[in-house]
């Protein structure tokens, strides 16, 4: 019964988010289409294929283009937030912008990372540094990190805390890891050269 909980639970996390994603282009598309085409016989006088799909990538564009600028920035934080503050639109919304958010470069709360930790119990540990941060737990504050290890998925996994003596950082980028997880561990360089 465990077995078929979790399996549950993994394909629901991995399935959701595609699924938003692929519902929003898809509305998105048929949205910007329904207005293209009756503007296109109007000024063009016949419908232009393919006219709402490059109206829909232009304006995803143009978006990220408004994103990545200071003031653009700073009004969409403040539309997001008046949003997150509808019940629905937070319950979904919130948790498909922390994956998205997690493997994007530019993230500042995303991976930091790839690390590598000699763990007692489970041996050679590989994933990502998602947080450094001190523990007092009485003797003085101890430098620690998170580490993200991914399980199944990306989506799913285990945060674990470690010294941060524990950790060694391998000259393995934060894209090369996401691909090394994907593929299983094939995706591994056949040397890998590490400091801690």
């Amino acid at each position: 019964m465990s077995w078929l909980r979790r399996s549950f639970l993994t394909g629901l996390v991995v399935t959701v988010p595609l699924l938003i994603t692929v519902v929003t282009l898809v509305w998105t598309f048929r949205f910007i289409d329904g207005i293209a085409k009756p503007l296109s016989m109007y000024f063009l006088g016949r419908e232009v294929p393919g006219l709402g799909v490059l109206t829909t990538a232009a304006l995803i564009l143009i978006a990220g283009a408004v994103a990545t600028n200071v003031i653009g920035r700073r009004v969409l934080q403040q539309g997001e937030k008046w949003l997150l503050n509808v019940p629905l639109f937070k319950t979904v919304y919130a948790p498909v912008r922390q994956i998205v958010a997690a493997f994007s470069p530019d993230s500042e709360s995303g991976f930091k990372k790839v690390v590598i930790v000699d763990d007692a119990r489970r041996g050679m540990v590989i994933g990502f540094l998602t947080r450094e941060f001190t523990l007092d737990r009485g003797a003085g504050p101890e430098p620690m990190v998170a580490v993200y290890v991914p399980t199944n998925h990306l989506y799913l996994g285990d945060v674990l805390v470690f010294a941060r003596g524990q950790v060694m950082f391998p000259d393995v980028s934060v894209e090369e890891g996401i691909r090394i997880f994907l593929t299983g561990g094939m995706a591994l360089p056949g040397a890998i050269k590490g400091r801690g």
